[in-house]
């Protein structure tokens, strides 16, 4: 089997590793501010899974502001590793262009 080198890679694709490379830290989870009328000001919280459960924990403000940032983050690379894969499926068919009923299956596959 032939594997690319990343200077044989289509421009596009060397586009997306980059903006890959260039992303944060990342979290899984979300997080949520509380109801800021009530005394002590704002509550914070991350809420992730863990296994079989869905664990949450508080959160300060900087917690908060950070970790809102890495899910964000998480969900650019998902994002990214979207267009990588398809991408990835137009080389292979382009490149390896195998019987049609292979090709068709792929194509109705649906997507997250």
């Amino acid at each position: 089997m032939k594997v690319l080198k990343s200077n044989s890679l289509p421009p596009a694709y060397r586009r997306l590793q980059t903006r890959l490379s260039q992303v944060g830290w990342v979290a899984l989870g979300s997080v949520l501010e509380r109801d800021h009328s009530r005394p002590g000001g704002p509550r914070y919280q991350w809420s992730r899974r863990v296994g079989y459960k869905t664990v949450t924990v508080a959160l300060s403000a900087e917690q908060f502001a950070w970790l809102k940032s890495a899910i964000a983050n998480q969900r650019k690379v998902w994002e990214l590793l979207v267009q990588m894969q398809e991408l990835t499926l137009q080389h292979m068919w382009k490149k390896n262009p195998w019987n049609r009923s292979a090709q068709t299956l792929v194509q109705k596959d649906p997507r997250p």
